[in-house]
């Protein structure tokens, strides 16, 4: 039985999550303030935890970016379950380490499909690591079972996320990927006001891969249809490709 943590100071709604939790056979912890739920979080090492913003002592974006630092709790998935439903806080969220992020008011039958995907995800990412399969394709290797891409000979760390994303984009390598197919593949669902979730792990992706994040080579966007991944196709330097023509518009 998955075991979540809950860390909302609200009663009536952590009750109510609890409690749909429960009756969908998941075993379930609550913490009402951020300290105390930072403590449950390395005391009982959940399959997921579910984490309010606005809490008293620390708040939700400082407890993440906690979590996401200590090496006891780090890949742990964390969805954040807030009121603050603006997107400059879903970024914040996000840069915080958040791997889903859920407004209120919410439908319950939504925050259940969002912990299964969550938990399903985050059960592929353990198998497909297991599994030790290491793709490469010219100057990129992936290997799953560090969570790493080798770019250029150099070792990059990325987060499950970060490698579950470019995973994606390097299985299409050359083609226009859609936000919906990445939402769909990368994070289990398909909500149509999410493109925020994926531009945030983009610009993450770029910043540690790119040469300029702020003029991608490599990592492109296609405005109104999605992102293309481009690679060169063996392991020259990257100014081989100054030339080269480009043909998509550069990200925002």
């Amino acid at each position: 039985m998955p075991r979540l943590l809950l860390i909302d100071d609200d009663p009536i709604i952590s009750e109510m999550v609890t409690l749909n939790l429960e009756n969908a056979g998941y075993q379930v912890t609550q913490a009402s303030d951020g300290i105390k739920g930072q403590a449950l979080a390395i005391q009982l090492m959940p399959d997921m935890i579910i984490l309010d913003l606005m809490l008293p002592r620390v708040d939700g974006f400082t407890v993440c970016q906690r979590l996401r630092r200590d090496e006891r709790t780090r890949e742990i998935p964390v969805m954040m379950l807030t009121a603050m439903g603006q997107t400059q806080d879903k970024v914040e969220g996000f840069n915080a380490g958040a791997d889903d992020y859920l407004t209120k008011p919410f439908e319950l039958e939504e925050m259940l499909a969002r912990v299964r995907a969550l938990l399903r995800r985050t059960n592929r990412i353990i198998d497909t690591a297991k599994h030790g399969e290491i793709l490469i394709f010219g100057s990129l290797t992936l290997v799953p079972e560090r969570f790493e891409a080798i770019w250029f000979n150099k070792t990059v760390k990325l987060t499950h996320l970060e490698f579950e994303l470019l995973h994606c984009l390097l299985q299409r390598h050359g083609q226009t990927v859609s936000p919906s197919e990445i939402l769909k593949e990368v994070w289990g669902y398909e909500p149509d006001d999410d493109i925020e979730t994926i531009r945030v792990h983009i610009r993450h992706l770029r910043t540690k891969l790119e040469p300029d994040p702020r003029h991608p080579k490599y990592i492109k966007t296609v405005y109104g249809a999605g992102y293309c991944l481009e690679l060169p196709n063996d392991n020259d330097n990257d100014n081989d490709n100054d030339n080269k023509q480009e043909e998509v518009a550069i990200a925002e």
